[in-house]
């Protein structure tokens, strides 16, 4: 067993662990849970939510056909995929500096296949809180609606990462937000003003959220 098989087992055993004892609050803004025939979504979060969005809402809340997550083609992404192999998630391998154009074409064949995608637009080594274009060129060409999700953590271990990646500890609860959902205008020649009004909505949010009081 190499070392990233071994810890993406070990990993996704005390994550599952741990939200055996978390208490989750989904507040459903969109509608999304109650539309389960509703089109291929395109599930955006940021980096350091990852714990209790993929074990608080994609493993416990989503019943679609499945869900697809982006990961970097590195060795920390080789982790994370088989963190979520092993939580019933597939996963495609890019970011914008390798495989991009190659992962935006697996993508869109899988939104195409009927799965949703769940994506980390500062991920995976930020800036924090920096939304890159690639999701909203994703939805414009695909037509897929983006469903932008936040994470409360009342009580967490916050790691000196790059992100402040946060864990929730055992026993507290966390809030699970959807927001509402959108489409990007296929017609737009100018996708900035849509790049924006994204990463200033998941910016807002998390900056609200992060505040412990």
């Amino acid at each position: 067993m190499t070392r990233e098989i071994f810890l993406a087992a070990l990993v996704a055993r005390l994550l599952r662990m741990l939200f055996h004892t978390v208490r989750l609050h989904v507040i459903d803004r969109s509608g999304f849970l109650e539309r389960p025939d509703a089109e291929p979504t395109i599930i955006t979060f940021w980096h350091n939510r990852i714990p209790a969005i993929a074990l608080g809402f994609l493993r416990k809340y989503h019943h679609r056909k499945g869900v697809v997550v982006l990961t970097s083609p590195s060795k920390d992404g080789d982790i994370l995929s088989g963190v979520m192999a092993r939580l019933g998630m597939g996963s495609v391998r890019g970011s914008s500096s390798r495989r991009g154009s190659a992962a935006l074409r697996e993508l869109s064949l899988k939104l195409a296949e009927g799965y949703d995608l769940a994506i980390t637009p500062d991920g995976p080594r930020g800036p924090k809180y920096s939304l890159g274009p690639g999701v909203i060129f994703l939805a414009q060409k695909t037509g897929a609606p983006i469903l932008p999700v936040h994470a409360r953590y009342h009580h967490a271990w916050r790691l000196k990462t790059w992100d402040a990646f946060s864990i929730p500890l055992p026993f507290s609860r966390v809030d699970i937000i959807l927001d509402h959902d959108f489409c990007v205008d296929p017609s737009l020649a100018d996708l900035e003003p849509e790049r924006l009004k994204l990463e200033e909505l998941l910016k807002t949010n998390a900056q609200l959220l992060d505040d412990p009081s």
